[in-house]
């Protein structure tokens, strides 16, 4: 593939020009990532509103769904899955279960706790926003050939595991 001057291209010419005793070439990856980070949310956060979902109950029912019957989960695995602290999980929780989406029902496991489990509204949603969603990513992608792709995935997990060395991934 063709190597298109872009935007990011401008301002490192600028930078080597005022400053050629640095190396910026790091700037254009950088950049080029935030970018396609901001492209990104906006693209996913389009589909989510046609389901009147935002990213973080997307988030939730996505996990609840991918979880397999009976699509329930305790609280502290959806904390765990979605990376998010207990009372932003308790807030999400709440607005699901508003929306008839989610139910939270005791665990048959520990009568103490409880399990939150995905309505059938909330099944329905979300299959369809998934479905939704998956288009979007293959039309984002599209760009690339498929060993583009793979070598994309493969640099980006490498990238990652280098800058999250400390912690779980």
């Amino acid at each position: 593939m063709e190597n298109i001057p872009d935007k990011i291209d401008r301002i490192l010419a600028q930078w080597r020009r005022e400053r050629p005793d640095l190396d910026v070439a790091q700037m254009g990856v950088i950049g080029r990532v935030g970018r396609l980070r901001n492209r990104l949310s906006a693209e996913h956060e389009r589909v989510f509103k046609k389901y009147d979902l935002s990213p973080a109950s997307f988030d939730v029912l996505a996990t609840l769904r991918r979880s397999g019957p009976p699509f329930a989960l305790s609280p502290s695995d959806l904390i765990d899955w979605t990376m998010v602290t207990s009372g932003t999980m308790t807030n999400r929780l709440d607005k699901l279960e508003k929306a008839g989406l989610v139910t939270r029902k005791r665990n048959p496991d520990d009568g103490r706790g409880f399990v939150i489990a995905l309505t059938d509204q909330g099944f329905e949603l979300i299959d369809a926003a998934v479905t939704d969603h998956v288009a979007n990513q293959h039309r984002m992608l599209e760009g690339l050939s498929r060993d583009e792709r793979e070598q994309l995935d493969g640099l980006l997990r490498k990238w990652l595991a280098a800058m999250n060395s400390d912690s779980e991934l």
